[in-house]
């Protein structure tokens, strides 16, 4: 049995210790009492943001603004603009959210087995499934009637259109079959709709104005054709976690890569032509120089993996997909309004 502490010695010692009385702090505990509490708060608020990137994932958000930006910029030139469109881009940015988080409601035991994701708020158990859903349903219920408000219900459909087929479809479709990259291509093409429909596409098409909705077609083609070597040179970076995880990517049934490199490629050489289609209506030579640069420096890339099929040539693949459709979408709206 442990003996007692020493009362009598430590009664001694308290009766001699220094009485602090309130309000003769030094100002130098003070001011590291005040950095402390600052470095603290500052802390958690840089937890916060990184917790609230990892659950909207803002860059796919962004990709989706632009997106609608330029097919409404395609479809109505200069008339796009104003404060309907601040509420459109606003509205579309709350549904993307709203998707992001239902897929990782959805994905959260697979996202605890792959590193690459297993930081994400939802897996790793700081935010609970049923607060999950609740924000994911007001999100994508204010989204919805945000647009609706700012540019009717045809691109508040498509909107939702686009998160069904991301979530409901997409989402579980990943751990059944590898065929879920053609359906999450389509969801990533979709949000041209939503810009076709705020620009009034269906009624110039109707009034004889073809060209918006051709260039609209070709830039709705091009997205979807981009997305297969994009998501394969990530399917090869992250083979291995996403076969602990269960996922059937392509790169998983086909360890080789030779299939997803086939997929990749042929996606990447027809891509090519269509992206030239974008400068027919608009009859811009800057718009189909900068398209052919675009497609054909990302078709090279796409090549590069397809012969190598390594981690190096993936990672350049992943890189110069971004940066093609950068160019493809900041050309389209530099140079690609109907004339």
């Amino acid at each position: 049995m442990t003996p007692p502490p020493d009362c009598a010695s430590d009664f001694s010692a308290a009766a001699f210790a220094p009485v602090t009385v309130p309000g003769s702090l030094h100002a130098s505990d003070a001011s590291r009492n005040s950095d402390a509490l600052g470095r603290d708060l500052a802390g958690t608020a840089a937890a916060i943001a990184a917790d609230v990137s990892r659950l909207v994932r803002p860059r796919i958000a962004l990709m989706v603004l632009a997106t609608v930006v330029a097919s409404m910029w395609l479809t109505a030139g200069r008339g796009v603009g104003g404060p309907a469109l601040f509420w459109l881009l606003v509205g579309t940015t709350l549904v993307a959210a709203s998707s992001s988080i239902a897929n990782q409601i959805l994905e959260r035991d697979a996202d605890r087995l792959m590193p690459r994701t297993a930081r994400r708020p939802i897996a790793a158990g700081r935010l609970s499934v049923p607060a999950a859903v609740m924000l994911a349903t007001l999100l994508v219920a204010a989204g919805g009637l945000m647009i609706t408000l700012a540019a009717g219900w045809q691109p508040a459909a498509a909107a939702l259109t686009t998160w069904i087929l991301y979530v409901a479809v997409y989402t579980p479709m990943k751990m059944r079959s590898p065929l879920n990259t053609a359906v999450g291509a389509v969801s990533g093409a979709l949000p041209v709709a939503i810009g076709w429909l705020a620009a009034d596409g269906p009624e110039r098409l109707a009034a004889g104005d073809a060209a918006g909705t051709l260039a609209v077609a070709a830039l709705a083609t091009v997205l979807y054709l981009w997305q297969f070597p994009h998501f394969m040179a990530i399917a090869w970076l992250y083979r291995s976690q996403y076969a602990a995880a269960g996922m059937r990517m392509l790169t998983v049934d086909d360890p080789s890569g030779l299939r997803a490199a086939g997929q990749a490629l042929a996606a990447s050489l027809a891509m090519v032509p269509v992206s030239l289609v974008l400068a027919v209506p608009s009859g811009s030579i800057r718009l189909f120089l900068a398209a052919a640069i675009a497609s054909l420096v990302y078709a090279v890339a796409t090549v590069g993996f397809a012969v190598r099929r390594d981690d190096a040539s993936a990672r350049t693949l992943l890189f110069t997909s971004l940066g093609s459709l950068l160019a493809l979408l900041t050309a389209s709206v530099v140079f690609g309004p109907p004339a």
